[in-house]
């Protein structure tokens, strides 16, 4: 018996290793195997300072050899009328530059609010109108800002004014296949709430713009922001966050990529899986820190609906950091300001090529 059951063990442990060995090549394989190769491009806010119109953003855009380009806002064009659009579409595509269009708040009970471009639907249909002209296939726009969490104001109002002016819009996005990319943008909504805006309004018409520097700014993990906004990505802005511990609570200090504290190379694993046809945009916006005080109770009547363990991660990030310095422009404000940006983006840029391998050209 001792000797049939060691044969029956053999045999047992032998199908257990050969299958374990099958398993592991399996894998092996699956991580060999190549991932989808992602477009990279910039947003024209990463050089605001620079004041170039779409033209010169454009060759700028085909002189890195990117893929895409954003261009965040609507006076970046020096003529909204359909001959100059043409044309510039025109250029986009001789230069092999992908387009896609944006613009900023449209919630007029946001703190961001500009009447300049007319009543909030107006100024979507604006957005879609030039985003069509151009071959984008997506209309980026926001919410508002951190202080619009503050008692008093309320997020959930605002909310619902923007779920109130997409489904204004909502046929004008389906008839011209462009979809409307709500940014999680500056601290003004976490990755959930932006889901839920995004469900309440239509997932058919309506898509986020995922910001991994905004997600800092509202108290998350990028790679948590990255797991919940990721599927209904259409757009990005993107960048690196260093984070610290403060006597009030936490500073974040935006960065260029590989400057901060993201693992990269997991993100962009992922990033893969969850959204590979959706563009790298990198929003580089660096120079600066700001304070998040969570250890004063006032700090949380803003944030009555964080959840604990994913902000857990956000404390844990801010553990592992270590302070950073604010750039210091030296000499003339503006030179020192355009310089900056326009370094803080290329050498972005060549990082993400480099080392992360993204974008499709060499």
């Amino acid at each position: 018996m001792g000797t049939g059951w060691s044969r029956r063990a053999f045999i047992q442990t032998a199908a257990l290793s050969g299958g374990a060995i099958a398993m592991a090549r399996k894998l092996k394989a699956q991580d060999s195997a190549p991932r989808p190769k992602l477009k990279l491009g910039f947003d024209n806010f990463s050089i605001r300072a620079l004041g170039w119109k779409a033209p010169q953003l454009l060759e700028y855009a085909a002189s890195l050899k990117v893929d895409t380009v954003l261009l965040s806002d609507l006076d970046v064009y020096e003529s909204h009328a359909d001959a100059f659009l043409k044309d510039l579409k025109k250029k986009a595509d001789d230069l092999g530059v992908e387009v896609q269009v944006g613009t900023g708040g449209i919630c007029a009970t946001s703190k961001m609010w500009n009447p300049k471009w007319g009543p909030p639907e107006e100024h979507l249909k604006i957005t879609i109108r030039v985003a069509k002209a151009l071959g984008s296939g997506v209309a980026r726009c926001f919410l508002g800002r951190g202080e619009d969490r503050e008692p008093g104001t309320g997020l959930d109002r605002h909310i619902k004014e923007v779920v109130k002016v997409f489904k204004a819009v909502r046929s004008v996005a389906l008839d011209t296949g462009v979809k409307i990319a709500i940014e999680n943008h500056a601290g003004d909504m976490q990755a959930w709430e932006t889901v839920a805006l995004i469900e309440e309004a239509g997932k058919d018409y309506v898509g986020a713009t995922m910001d991994s520097g905004n997600a800092t700014w509202a108290l998350e993990d990028p790679m948590r922001n990255l797991e919940i906004l990721g599927p209904y990505a259409v757009s990005t802005g993107i960048r690196d966050s260093a984070l610290w511990d403060s006597p009030n609570g936490a500073f974040v200090q935006w960065t260029a990529m590989g400057d901060g504290q993201v693992d990269w190379k997991a993100y962009f694993k992922r990033f893969a899986e969850l959204c590979p046809s959706c563009p790298v945009q990198l929003e580089i916006i660096s120079g600066f820190s700001k304070e998040f005080p969570y250890l004063k109770e006032d700090f949380w009547k803003a944030w009555p609906r964080v959840r604990g363990h994913e902000f857990a991660k956000f404390v844990a990030m801010a553990r592992r950091g270590k302070p950073r310095d604010p750039f210091k422009p030296v000499g003339d404000r503006k030179k020192a300001d355009q310089e900056f940006q326009k370094s803080e983006l290329e050498k972005s840029i060549a990082y993400c090529k480099e080392t992360l391998g993204l974008g499709l050209k060499k």
